[in-house]
């Protein structure tokens, strides 16, 4: 089992810069891929990006892509989601979550999740 805390969130203005932090706790954390998600008011979660369990394969959502970078320590437990460049239409919630399947972008196969961390783009 893997519990999944996110940080890093706040309030940005259109143009600016945030890194969110994902922190792991449970010993097989190196085993999963792992993805943020996020779910803006009244939208379906969608997928941001997705890295496998070494690091080597990543994956981003075209609305993201060239603007963000994910990356993952494993020794420290850590997933990082950095995002530069954000919008106003990147407001949203962004969660954090574990796949024991390998990295993809389907979020049915994310089988633990966080509490989320809320991303405000002002214009």
């Amino acid at each position: 089992q893997v519990q999944l805390v996110e940080s890093g969130g706040g309030l940005v203005q259109a143009g600016g810069s945030l890194r969110l932090s994902c922190a792991a706790s449970g010993r097989a954390f190196s085993l999963y891929a792992m993805g943020w998600f996020r779910q803006a008011p009244g939208k379906e979660r969608e997928f941001v990006s997705a890295i496998s369990w070494n690091g080597v394969s990543t994956w981003y959502a075209d609305s993201v892509k060239g603007r963000s970078t994910i990356s993952r320590d494993n020794a420290k437990k850590m997933v990082y989601l950095q995002m530069n460049s954000l919008k106003p239409e990147d407001t949203a919630v962004y969660y954090c979550a574990a796949n024991p399947r390998g990295g993809d972008t389907s979020l049915e196969n994310y089988n633990y999740w966080g509490q989320g961390t809320q991303v405000t783009v002002s214009s």
